[in-house]
């Protein structure tokens, strides 16, 4: 035994880590001592402190999963024409600083010619961002990853030039349990049925009170079925959500059936002219049909082109429908009203709906 005192072990920090070991020495030295910043084009930035320092960045399109070879490519390029420095954006779009004006072009030469686009900055549809897909989560009810590959392929000349009234941001999800991401435009999945339970495995793999505890409306309570400890789901309460899902999987919500995309519309995280917003209702009950979604591609596209040529500077998708109203923007978007579009859930607390809003 000794008498020294010994420092414990200080616990690892969690959350975002600290950027300045990794940032561009030029964005080091003027963190919050920016002046002024232009655009020389789609994808180009260029920032001037108040000391006159200077500093270019040239955005690429890249995937938010990649392999090691992409990594690699991505690596090589900033070693070689963009002064080893990069960062990724919320949008998985990656960013190369350089220092010098005369570093831009061969740079942007370089990453086209490894198939990156150059865009996504100012009144463009920025990447579009997504959920971990089949590759990574265990609950999915589609690929959102797959959805992405496919309408980035139909809109990339959005990404690459400037010409929507303004932003446009993009989401997908896997399911609408989780991962139900706000955006202009956002494509979530949708459960139509409520779960097909197999009654066999749900007294080996799942922890009943748990599933009933976790349903939001009270749908699910125990049962005993053929003899075993079992759940059943009173299909009046159930609002087919899959929350049941994640902690028992004999709780099948995943089908061709029961699992559809629905598109919605309006989100804004921004509170630059107007509030923040909630997206809402646009197009419900589209099938969930890999690899190429083509009925999601076309009607993105409608409500995107409608957008282009209808909105006014300066105005997000969600303002434009605003001032034209929802039955304007149902009819130049080309897209159907439904039953879907009426919020007439029984269980709500506070009121009962009837419009194509989502109400808090």
């Amino acid at each position: 035994m000794t008498d020294t005192h010994v420092e414990p072990r200080r616990a690892d920090e969690t959350g975002v880590p600290d950027p300045f070991p990794y940032m561009h020495p030029v964005l080091k030295k003027n963190y919050g001592n920016w002046k002024w910043h232009d655009r020389l084009r789609p994808g180009v930035l260029h920032h001037v402190s108040h000391d006159n320092d200077e500093v270019w960045t040239v955005r690429a399109g890249t995937q938010r999963q990649m392999d090691v070879h992409t990594i690699r490519t991505l690596c090589d390029i900033a070693d070689m024409r963009a002064e080893g420095h990069v960062r990724f954006t919320t949008r998985s779009n990656i960013e190369f600083m350089v220092s010098k004006e005369e570093m831009v072009a061969p740079l942007i030469e370089a990453l086209e010619a490894e198939g990156f686009p150059i865009g996504g900055t100012g009144n463009s549809v920025s990447m579009i961002s997504h959920t971990q897909g089949w590759l990574h989560c265990d609950i999915p009810g589609t690929d959102a990853s797959g959805v992405v590959k496919s309408l980035m392929d139909d809109l990339h000349q959005e990404f690459v030039t400037e010409e929507m009234p303004n932003r446009v941001r993009i989401t997908t999800s896997c399911c609408q349990i989780n991962c139900g991401g706000q955006g202009d435009i956002a494509i979530n999945v949708q459960y139509t049925k409520p779960p097909v339970i197999d009654h066999d495995a749900v007294a080996n793999v799942c922890e009943r009170p748990a599933v009933v505890a976790r349903c939001p409306v009270a749908a699910i309570r125990p049962a005993l079925v053929n003899g075993k400890p079992s759940l059943e789901v009173d299909e009046q309460k159930c609002i087919c959500c899959g929350a049941c899902y994640a902690p028992c999987p004999p709780m099948q919500i995943n089908s061709e059936e029961s699992t559809k995309i629905a598109i919605w519309v309006g989100g804004k995280h921004s509170n630059a002219r107007t509030k923040p917003t909630f997206h809402k209702l646009a197009v419900a009950g589209l099938p969930n049909n890999p690899p190429h979604w083509p009925e999601v591609s076309e009607v993105v596209k409608k409500i995107l082109y409608a957008y282009k040529e209808n909105g006014r500077d300066w105005e997000r998708l969600g303002e434009w429908i605003e001032r034209i109203g929802w039955p304007r923007f149902f009819e130049l978007a080309d897209i159907p009203f439904t039953r879907f579009h009426i919020d007439d859930f029984r269980g709500a607390r506070e009121s009962l709906n009837a419009s194509a809003h989502i109400h808090f």
